[in-house]
């Protein structure tokens, strides 16, 4: 059965090895890359404001 050879795995194995990426959400939780984003964001909000209300 699929369910008992589960059952037989020791913890080490079942565990994910500790060099696997982390994914997005770890990358996004990094200050340099949010300070980076939020720069690109505010450019984009002025480029935006300034073509909606002086233009």
């Amino acid at each position: 059965m699929i369910c008992g050879e589960m059952l037989d795995t020791p913890q080490s194995e079942a565990a994910p090895p500790k060099d696997e990426p982390r994914g997005c959400l770890f990358a996004l939780s990094q200050p340099p890359l949010m300070i980076f984003l939020a720069v690109i964001g505010c450019l984009l909000l002025m480029a935006a404001l300034h073509d909606l209300l002086l233009l």
